[in-house]
């Protein structure tokens, strides 16, 4: 018989008449009528094809059939009642896990996390730093932050933050070299976010140069990284001149760790997006990590 079809009513009716051997004690444990026990019975017991209970006077009995049966049946009930308790575990749990890109949390979430903290001390925050794609039905994540179009089938998502590019220094790198126009970049070191290589419209400093209007004879040169946040830091040491992404930047751009050079910023195709299963993304305590997080967005993009 198909999962869909199982009458899962009358099986729960039959533990009940089995348990207690009796229509009547069944019946007041479920809050209905004997009557109702009755019928209930009489339509498994024509749906299978079996007998189920045989009269012995006053007394009911179970047949060879139904004691056969009863074990895996009650097995059934005893693991439905486990899945719902860890499913009410998982709406009344503080336990909070967040899947996000591991230079966006060192960057933009972990400077900001402790405010969502203060407001809600019950939560025990967990942040899980990966490149990789969430895999919902294997990790236990209750959210994500992906650095993508947005498109992710059969999941719940949402914008949090667009994002852009502009070239990006240290002071102590514009003491020793005035930057005054993009071709003075030709002679100064570059820093190379490969982790802009997912994006197929991130720029990178060669398509940089070229819409710039600045003929470099060698756009690869200098250090590579493949996390934005390691670029940044080579960045903020001196190391050079970063093509930076506004949302990793802006922590070190507002503490005068980095300098924004020129006006000109380059929109990107991607975005940071939220995402979940449906189930999950209804969960209370992820929607208000997502309220809060969304809040800290706009004042950021504000």
């Amino acid at each position: 018989m198909k999962r869909t079809h199982l009458p899962l009513n009358a099986l729960r009716v039959f533990d009940a008449a089995a348990r207690h051997l009796s229509f009547t004690k069944a019946a007041d444990e479920l809050a209905v009528t004997p009557a109702a026990v009755g019928q209930h019975i009489r339509a498994l017991e024509d749906l299978l094809g079996v007998i189920l209970f045989k009269r012995l006077g006053r007394n009911l009995a179970l047949t060879p059939e139904a004691e056969r049966a009863l074990p895996p049946l009650r097995d059934g009930f005893l693991k439905f009642e486990e899945a719902v308790r860890t499913l009410q575990v998982a709406q009344t749990s503080k336990s909070l896990t967040i899947s996000v890109p591991p230079s966006f949390a060192a960057k933009w979430l972990v400077p900001r996390i402790e405010r969502f903290v203060e407001q809600h001390p019950e939560m025990q925050v967990r942040i899980f730093a990966a490149m990789q794609l969430v895999d919902f039905n294997q990790e236990n994540i209750d959210l994500a932050i992906r650095f993508g179009r947005g498109d992710y089938p059969e999941l719940m998502s949402e914008k949090l933050l667009d994002e852009h590019v502009y070239p990006a220094c240290a002071p102590s790198l514009l003491e020793r070299f005035p930057i005054k126009t993009a071709n003075d970049l030709v002679n100064l070191p570059l820093i190379h976010d490969e982790a802009a290589d997912v994006d197929d419209g991130c720029p990178n400093w060669a398509m940089w140069m070229k819409a710039a209007g600045v003929d470099h004879p060698d756009p690869e040169r200098g250090l590579h990284f493949n996390q934005s946040s390691l670029a940044i830091e080579a960045a903020t040491a001196g190391k050079g001149v970063v093509l930076a992404k506004a949302a990793i930047a802006a922590a070190d751009i507002e503490a005068g760790r980095l300098v924004r050079l020129f006006d000109s910023t380059h929109a990107v195709e991607f975005g940071y997006h939220l995402v979940a299963p449906e189930p999950q993304w209804r969960l209370k305590k992820v929607q208000t990590f997502i309220k809060w997080v969304k809040a800290e967005a706009a004042a950021h993009q504000g």
